[in-house]
């Protein structure tokens, strides 16, 4: 038999596989309005998606939305009503300046303090960039 038969009867024989995506996912906020406040609800299971410390994401998050914040056990409130949206919009962009690398896209990273410089160190591909953001 010559290769070209070889190569589509090999390639009829492989299963059909359905691509499931990243396995990375950013978690949506889950969370109400009550009075003047916001509550997250899902918080915890944010953080640990994420794999960084809560004070990290609260402090970002305080920034970014120009409101004080409170946390309750496994939940966040937040000192006025703020869309959902808008809270998942800032959640993304922390995660495209502190979790996901910039060489490969995946999550695998730590954070590095060397001096006062703050770098991203992937632990997928070995990329380390600086981090312009503050927190």
């Amino acid at each position: 038999m010559d290769y070209s038969k070889l190569l589509k009867e090999a390639k009829e024989k492989l299963p059909d596989v359905q691509d499931t995506g990243s396995r990375f996912e950013i978690p949506v906020v889950r969370g109400h309005v009550q009075g003047n406040k916001t509550i997250i609800t899902n918080f915890q299971q944010i953080v640990d998606k994420l794999g960084r410390p809560k004070e990290q994401l609260l402090k970002f998050l305080q920034r970014e939305l120009a409101t004080p914040a409170i946390l309750e056990d496994q939940r966040l409130v937040l000192g006025r009503k703020i869309p959902s949206g808008l809270i998942n919009k800032k959640i993304d962009l922390y995660c495209k300046d502190f979790v996901i690398c910039k060489e490969c896209g995946k999550p695998d990273t730590k954070i590095i303090k060397e001096d006062r410089v703050m770098s991203l160190k992937c632990t997928a591909c070995g990329a380390k960039h600086p981090i312009k953001s503050k927190i």
